[in-house]
């Protein structure tokens, strides 16, 4: 059984493809149109995925979408009565979803008669849902899920058996965790769509002298009850609605809070200017409360529940500092949040879903590493390096080849050793947004100044974020409390006391760090470099970010190329050539 999953008509468009309850393939559509969150339909990644594994549109059974308008109609019918002018929008992308065969005929050039496929539309929450716990490694688990909005919840939980989940409860329109951190990070000056992490690093800056206010911006459930309200007269979306833009391209969302919060916290920043001391302390007391909510709803379900073992997805999942206090602080043992937790990663939970639901077969997938895009052949790489060797003989940049993997890790840890900044382009392009070893730029985490160097050379964003570690799976109890295994870099753990001053580039201003755990099962030649890194200098342990600048992680040879030709990075490991500026031009743009 073929089946298409889609996130679509929605931020994060995305498609994944699952054959026989397997993940085959799995792509946003921000890298194949370089629009960052890109919303719409996801023509290009739809390509790919049928590209990568070879099928056919007509051999496609089941296209499952994760939208469904009969949930919570009555809650969506009492909105449409108050708001009209709203109304009108749904109702438009609605459409949409009825025409969505019509859209995958057109993105794969075919007659509609050549999409046989049936439509199987999945409730939001529930595909988030499965998501996280259909791709596990666990068998039987609680779940949550938490974020702005879909299909009118904003939070579910749950308990997931072999391949059944059953839903316990839900948090409906107008009480959202995720609109609460939106409506934030817009007051604190960063209106972009999916700007919420940047206010999570300028979090530790400040300490939480608002908490109190924010209290009464979030209000816990009573009882030991799971959930949470808001208090509505800090927000404007219940009552004015909020204009929000899905179409193709960058989605917009309209201004979340409303004048009565700026009356109590002061006027809200506008982008771009100085960020004080009380911008600081509001981020502080904001992340503060979201923790003290998350932590509290799992607390309640893990009372409710029994289970030890978590699974948890939607936006707010991707908050890794309140990730990084689940084990200590609500009773869970272990914790799977997989790479794309966000709004890209429903189309692999309804995919996945469609098919437990068809089939009733037994789980036998689990999702351990995040490598389900593109990757290029030799041929590719090296026409990519030819088609700009004027450019880069103008850069002065020497193009060798490595044939051996382990000739290849042994220079360019030497690079690293050396304080150079190395692209790192190998294989299949991740799922969600991390980088993590196929799609990087590596740096050495020993010295303090590279952040700056980073920065300044390609990056060129917000001095407060920080920058993450790579380091092998068997080392982060030696650099990290607790030491559980994140190999989708989703949770922040304190750095060891004796181990801060050894990789200070990737401990943050507060003590934590955002690793990525390695082993060589799920990146073979990554670990590899890790393992060589830590030979030489003692410390297996990388500064790892993702390949970009200020666009979405490249994904085609061709991009990685341009990037590092048109920023100052060092070297470029692409596949197994190797692009290096000469030391005397890279000291002259230094």
């Amino acid at each position: 059984m073929v089946i298409l999953g889609l996130n679509a008509y929605h931020g994060d468009a995305a498609a994944a493809l699952v054959i026989d309850g397997a993940l085959v393939a799995a792509a946003e559509e921000e890298r194949f149109n370089r629009i960052k969150h890109s919303a719409g339909f996801p023509v290009r990644a739809v390509q790919y995925c049928l590209g990568a594994a070879g099928v056919r549109a007509r051999d496609v059974d089941h296209v499952a979408i994760a939208r469904d308008p009969r949930a919570r109609l009555m809650h969506k019918l009492l909105y449409a009565a108050r708001m009209p002018g709203r109304a009108v929008e749904r109702l438009r992308v609605q459409r949409k979803v009825g025409a969505l065969q019509d859209d995958l005929a057109r993105a794969l050039d075919v007659g509609r008669t050549e999409v046989p496929a049936t439509i199987q539309r999945v409730e939001h929450h529930r595909a988030h849902l499965a998501s996280a716990f259909l791709v596990s490694p666990f068998d039987a688990a609680a779940l949550l899920s938490i974020d702005g909005f879909g299909d009118f919840a904003s939070a579910m939980w749950g308990v997931g058996n072999g391949h059944d989940m059953t839903p316990g409860g839900a948090v409906v329109f107008p009480h959202s965790l995720g609109i609460f951190y939106t409506a934030l990070t817009q007051y604190l000056g960063f209106p972009k769509y999916g700007d919420e992490y940047k206010v999570m690093g300028l979090a530790s800056y400040g300490a939480p002298e608002f908490l109190d206010e924010f209290r009464r911006i979030v209000l816990l459930a009573t009882n030991g009850d799971i959930g949470f309200r808001l208090g509505l007269d800090y927000f404007v979306h219940h009552r004015d609605g909020v204009a929000m833009t899905w179409d193709a391209g960058e989605p917009v969302i309209g201004r979340l809070y409303s004048a009565h919060l700026e009356q109590r916290l002061g006027p809200a920043r506008a982008p771009g200017a100085a960020i004080e001391a009380h911008h600081q302390n509001v981020a502080a007391s904001m992340q503060r409360r979201l923790e003290e909510v998350v932590l509290d709803c799992l607390s309640a379900l893990q009372r409710r529940t029994g289970m030890r073992r978590l699974c948890l997805a939607g936006g707010v999942a991707f908050n890794c500092v309140a990730n990084g206090k689940i084990l200590e602080h609500t009773g869970f043992e272990e914790v799977y949040v997989q790479s794309a937790a966000g709004d890209a990663g429903l189309a692999i939970g309804a995919a996945m879903d469609v098919w437990h639901q068809q089939t009733g077969s037994r789980r036998s997938f689990v999702m351990e590493h995040a490598y389900w895009g593109p990757e290029f052949r030799d041929a590719e790489m090296r026409a990519a390096i030819d088609a700009r060797r004027a450019a880069l003989e103008h850069e002065s940049v020497v193009v060798r080849a490595v044939d051996h993997a382990a000739e290849l890790c042994r220079s360019t840890a030497a690079c690293l050793a050396d304080g150079k900044v190395v692209g790192w382009f190998q294989g299949r392009m991740e799922w969600g947004p991390r980088a993590l070893g196929n799609r990087s730029i590596l740096a050495d985490p020993r010295r303090a100044a590279m952040r700056d160097v980073l920065n300044e050379k390609i990056k060129r964003r917000e001095m407060f974020r920080p920058f993450a570690p790579s380091l092998r799976e068997d080392a982060a109890a030696e650099y990290f409390e607790p030491s559980y295994p994140s190999p989708f870099m989703l949770m922040a753990y304190r750095v060891r006391p004796e181990k801060q001053a050894i990789i200070p580039a990737t401990t943050h201003v507060d003590g934590t760090g955002r690793p990525q755990t390695v082993n060589a099962r799920q990146n073979a030649l990554y670990h590899a470099l890790l393992t060589e890194f830590g030979r030489q200098t003692g410390v297996p342990v990388l500064l790892n970010t993702s390949f970009n600048e200020n666009e979405p992680v490249v994904c085609t040879p061709d991009e990685a190329i341009d990037c590092f030709i048109r920023t100052r990075m060092d070297v470029l490991v692409l596949g197994h050539w190797v692009l290096e500026r000469q030391a005397a031009h890279a000291a002259a743009v230094s």
